[in-house]
C-alpha cells in the first residue's frame, strides 16, 4: 500500500525507508562492491572518491536496479557490480556538475572540488566513469557495454546542453524537459533496463522497465527543481535558490516569465541572464503569484503517473509495489 504525504507526516515515516528496508540485503553488497572497486594506488583518488561516495545520498539509482532485477525475478549476481557501476557513473556527474556550476554544497557537506579544487575533482571523476568501464568488462556482454556506453554519451550531451541554457532566460518547456531527459532520466532509464537485459526479459518487458525508469527520472528532476524555490536547506543539503544563482532556467521561472507581467518579466530575466540570487524574494512573489510551482509539480506527477502505468506488465510482488511506492515518493518528499 502506497503511504499518503500526510500519514507519512503523521506518523514520522519516511515512505522511502520501507523501500530501503526491502533492498537492505542487496544493498550490502552494492555497497561492498562500491568500496572494493574504488581502491587505487592514487592516495587522492582514495580520498576524493570516498568522500564523496561516503557523503550520504539516498543510493537511488542502483537501489533501483536491485528493485527491478527482483521485479524481473532475477536469480543471479550481475545485478551487484551493475548497481556499482551506476552509482560510478552517477557520482562521476556529480564531480563534474559541482565543478561547472561552481556549487560550494553537496548533500550537505563541502563539495568534493571546494575542498581539494576544480583539477583534482575532475580528473576524479574521470577515473570513476574509467573504472565503471573496466567493471562493465568484467561483466563479458556487449549489450550491457552499449547500454551504458549510451548512457555515458547521452548524459555528456545533457550536460553540454544544461551548460548552453545557463544564463538564457528564453529558454522554454522543451529545451528544458531535453535537458533533464539527458541529464538525469537517463541513467534511471538505464538502471531499470539493464535489470531486464540481466533477467532475460522479453522486449515489452524491457521496455516498459526503461519507461518506468525514464519517466521516475524526470519526476524525480523536476520535483528538485521546485524544491529549490520552497525547500529547506538543512533538508536538502544545498542552499535554496542554488539554481537561480547559477543561471539555471527551470521549469518554476519557465513558467513564472510565461505568466508575469512584463517589469516582472525583466526582473526574472536579469536575474538568469546575470546568475545570483540577490533578488530572491521578488522572484518568489512572482513564482508565487504565478502558481509556478503547483504547475512544475503538475507536471512531475504526471511523469510519476506514466512511470506507474509503465510497470503495470509486471507481476503483483512486493518489489513491483515498491516501485509503485518510489514513483510516488518521487513527488510527495521534502528533499
Amino acid at each position: 500500500m502506497t503511504i499518503s504525504p500526510e500519514l507519512a507526516s503523521e506518523e514520522t515515516v519516511n515512505p522511502l525507508d520501507q523501500i530501503i528496508a526491502l533492498s537492505k540485503a542487496d544493498m550490502a553488497q552494492v555497497n561492498a562492491c562500491i568500496q572494493d572497486s574504488l581502491k587505487s594506488d592514487v592516495v587522492l583518488i582514495n580520498q576524493i572518491a570516498n568522500y564523496i561516495v561516503a557523503s550520504g545520498g539516498k543510493r537511488l539509482r542502483p537501489m533501483l536496479l536491485t528493485l527491478c532485477a527482483h521485479a524481473c525475478d532475477y536469480q543471479g549476481v550481475k545485478h551487484i557490480p551493475l548497481a556499482a557501476i551506476i552509482e560510478f557513473i552517477h557520482t562521476a556527474t556529480l564531480l563534474h556538475d559541482d565543478v561547472v556550476d561552481e556549487s560550494d554544497l553537496r548533500r550537505g557537506q563541502r563539495s568534493a572540488h571546494s575542498v581539494w579544487g576544480n583539477a583534482a575533482s575532475v580528473l576524479v571523476g574521470d577515473f570513476l566513469y574509467s573504472r565503471s568501464f573496466q567493471m562493465m568488462v568484467g561483466l563479458d556482454s556487449m549489450r550491457i557495454m552499449e547500454v551504458l556506453a549510451d548512457t555515458t554519451n547521452t548524459i555528456a550531451e545533457g550536460e553540454v546542453q544544461q551548460l548552453l541554457n545557463m544564463g538564457d532566460p528564453e529558454v522554454d518547456l522543451e529545451r528544458y524537459m531535453q535537458v533533464i531527459e539527458n541529464k538525469t532520466a537517463k541513467l534511471f532509464e538505464a538502471a531499470c533496463q539493464l535489470a531486464a537485459i540481466i533477467s532475460d526479459q522479453p522486449q515489452e518487458i524491457e521496455q516498459a522497465l526503461a519507461i518506468y525508469g525514464n519517466r521516475l527520472g524526470s519526476a524525480f528532476q523536476i520535483a528538485d527543481d521546485v524544491l529549490d524555490y520552497n525547500g529547506d536547506a538543512d533538508t536538502m543539503g544545498k542552499n535554496a535558490g542554488d539554481d537561480l544563482a547559477e543561471g539555471k532556467p527551470t521549469l518554476p521561472l519557465i513558467f513564472a516569465r510565461e505568466r508575469c507581467n512584463e517589469k516582472e518579466r525583466e526582473l526574472l530575466d536579469a536575474a538568469i541572464s546575470d546568475g545570483g540570487a540577490d533578488d530572491l524574494n521578488p522572484i518568489l512573489a512572482i513564482i508565487e503569484k504565478t502558481d509556478s510551482l503547483r504547475s512544475a509539480m503538475t507536471v512531475a506527477r504526471a511523469k510519476a503517473s506514466e512511470a506507474t502505468q509503465a510497470i503495470g506488465v509486471l507481476p503483483a510482488t512486493p518489489w513491483r509495489e515498491a516501485l509503485e511506492q518510489l514513483a510516488d515518493y518521487s513527488v510527495n518528499r521534502d528533499h
